[in-house]
């Protein structure tokens, strides 16, 4: 098998309607493994690249992700990628073979922490399993996305939707709004929810606000982003950012106006959102790898992800394996100790706003 590492804007039109073809064949057809979220990735990070591997059909697999200093590799988009690994038939090599594919790119050693399952070429790197929590809603009626729910929650949901509409007289919904006025609200909102609660603030790191933006602006079948709002009369009182596929609709980032907190805006905007995944004709809406209680109370299963790592057999892949693993008792030292977790937020985030 040839192997060719471009960058993901270098791709001309046959790779990618190759790409969105084997993607189409793939399971789950998440939108973060399609070309559109590469080249959006691309445009703002130096190291983003593409292996592009043919063999004597053609392009039999894209594998997507970033360089980094000495020989490090990571998923594109890393720290905002739900989804991670390599796309088309390729994914199913022998396991093992994702070491040459490895030196092929460049890398000594590929971190990853959302591995889609079935990646049998990485499966030797697994090292723990983790859970995205789902609802699928294509068996669904619309109406009854929540019948699976239990009876208290349910009847919590009606209590709040029926309370909202008493407080504004004016309760609508928008699954796919234009314009970029909804998207900067909810950027707001999600920047002071981080900071509130002690977090990185990953949407005051340039790249990540800015391939936000490129992504509202895309509509293809593979990937397409997808604002949704809740709003009383003309004022927004919940958002969410989320990617699309045919299949799939990535729940990413969300925020409600912390004024109306009292009726759980964030929770009464997801089941709207679910209802009108279920009316487009999705299968399933990705509520994204976490145990936030939300997500455990909607959720009708879960999909497998992967942590973990591969690495060429060298001793310069050791090295940079030992180099990483000081690097993360280094990052659990700190996220362990609250003051020294506040201070380094606190420190990162008047990074990431002051820029380069």
């Amino acid at each position: 098998m040839r192997t060719t590492v471009v960058r993901p804007g270098d791709l001309d039109g046959a790779a990618l309607a190759a790409w969105r073809t084997l993607l189409g064949r793939q399971e789950p057809a998440s939108p973060f493994l399609s070309p559109e979220f590469a080249r959006a990735v691309g445009r703002h990070r130096s190291g983003a690249r593409v292996a592009v591997l043919e063999d004597g059909h053609g392009p039999a697999g894209f594998f997507p992700f970033e360089r980094r200093a000495l020989g490090l590799g990571r998923p594109i988009g890393d720290g905002v990628c739900d989804c991670q690994g390599l796309v088309g038939r390729a994914a199913g090599a022998e396991p093992g073979d994702g070491a040459e594919l490895l030196r092929a790119c460049g890398l000594q050693v590929w971190q990853f922490d959302h591995l889609a399952d079935g990646q049998d070429l990485f499966a030797p790197g697994v090292v723990r399993r983790a859970a995205s929590p789902v609802v699928v809603c294509g068996e669904t009626d619309p109406a009854d996305v929540l019948a699976h729910a239990s009876a208290a929650f349910r009847r919590d949901v009606r209590r709040k939707e029926n309370r909202l509409a008493r407080q504004t007289g004016d309760v609508r919904f928008v699954f796919d709004a234009r314009g970029p006025e909804p998207l900067e609200t909810l950027m707001a909102w999600k920047s002071a929810q981080y900071r509130e609660k002690g977090r990185i603030d990953h949407l005051a790191r340039p790249w990540i606000a800015g391939v936000l933006r490129e992504l509202a602006e895309v509509s293809s079948p593979s990937c397409s982003g997808v604002l949704s709002v809740l709003y009383a009369g003309s004022r927004p009182l919940a958002c969410h950012f989320g990617l699309r596929s045919r299949s799939v609709l990535a729940y990413w980032f969300t925020a409600y106006d912390p004024a109306w907190s009292f009726c759980s805006p964030g929770i009464l905007l997801l089941v709207r959102v679910l209802r009108a995944a279920a009316e487009a004709g999705l299968h399933h809406v990705d509520l994204g790898k976490g145990d936030d209680r939300y997500k455990h109370s909607v959720k009708t299963g879960d999909l497998a992800l992967g942590e973990g790592q591969v690495a060429r057999p060298t001793a310069r892949a050791a090295l940079r394996t030992l180099q990483s693993d000081a690097a993360g008792r280094a990052r659990r030292l700190v996220t362990d100790r609250p003051v020294l977790r506040g201070a380094a937020v606190s420190t990162l985030n008047a990074c990431f706003r002051r820029g380069p």
